[in-house]
């Protein structure tokens, strides 16, 4: 009998849902500004440092 009343409880939570719904009547713009900065850091072997240096005779 326990189970049974367990049993059609949850049923009866299970069925029950929320829904939220919003109308208007105009169309809701909305406008963001958003700035993204960045940073890039490049690290080079101190070998191909002197490679690409301004002493080098490779370009």
């Amino acid at each position: 009998m326990k189970w049974t009343l367990v049993l059609i409880s949850l049923l009866a939570l299970s069925a029950c849902t929320h829904k939220v719904q919003v109308e208007t009547k105009e169309p809701i713009t909305i406008n963001l500004n958003v700035k993204v900065d960045h940073e890039i850091r490049v690290k080079v072997d101190k070998e191909l440092d002197d490679l690409f240096s301004d002493d080098s005779e490779l370009f």
